[in-house]
């Protein structure tokens, strides 16, 4: 895979995980690590946790290439800003839990002239690089990535797929974007050593697929929902 499998329109798409506030907001702190990290952590990250690559050196030309783009891309806005529809959507928490088996259903119908039926994907003729990116599988994102997280996935494809839509055009339903992450996000997905993540147990995001936790709720609830009574929860305990 490469960066265009995530990051769309070459990382300029409203809410297709652009990069329009990535330069902006680095160095910064961030939960995950418990550190301050500078941008080419945050790149390396991409590459290791959801291309499941090898990490590039500072100074490679590879590196300083993509630095480069990203800072060219958000060179416009303000220090430390985050402009309404750069990154991820965040579709709101449904009332329910999200279901893989409703999902399934909406994947055979909605995603697999792209991505097939097994989730593999489609090569580009040149077969050295994806047209579709696999979903799941040796070739697919980690477990550590963000998008194993069921709110960005569900966050991602709401107004990014099926292919062609948008913001302002979008194809899924609230419903239908979780369902279908929790039928991608219960298929295989290359393991990541992620013992050292999240040292605030505190901070950890509550669809964090592995505990442990903060509270009391399941594993089996913190992957798939509902989110609600968690998100309840936690903002209780914060107040405290």
């Amino acid at each position: 895979m490469n960066c265009q499998n995530c990051h769309l329109d070459v990382g300029t798409k409203i809410w297709g995980n652009n990069y329009g506030a990535v330069y902006a907001n680095y160095p910064k702190y961030r939960a995950r690590s418990g550190k301050v990290e500078d941008i080419y952590k945050r790149i390396n990250d991409c590459i290791e946790r959801s291309l499941n690559g090898k990490a590039l050196a500072i100074e490679s030309k590879e590196m300083q290439a993509i630095k480069s783009y990203i800072e060219y891309i958000g060179k416009d806005v303000k220090k430390g800003s985050k402009p309404k529809g750069s990154g991820i959507f965040e579709v709101p928490f449904l009332d329910r839990a999200s279901n893989p088996i409703k999902g399934k259903e909406l994947y055979e119908v909605k995603c697999v002239t792209c991505h097939q039926l097994d989730g593999q994907g489609k090569m580009k003729d040149s077969s050295e690089e994806y047209l579709y990116p696999p979903l799941w599988g040796p070739n697919s994102y980690t477990i550590g990535a963000g998008l194993f997280r069921m709110s960005r996935f569900a966050g991602y494809i709401k107004y990014n797929m099926p292919l062609g839509a948008s913001f302002n055009e979008p194809q899924l339903s609230n419903e239908e974007a979780w369902d279908i992450a929790a039928f991608v996000n219960s298929q295989p997905h290359p393991s990541k050593d992620i013992s050292a993540d999240w040292p605030k147990i505190e901070e950890k995001p509550i669809d964090h697929p592995f505990g442990p936790y903060a509270d009391t709720f399941s594993e089996i609830q913190h992957k798939f929902g509902p989110f609600k009574p968690i998100d309840l929860a936690k903002k209780q305990q914060t107040k405290k």
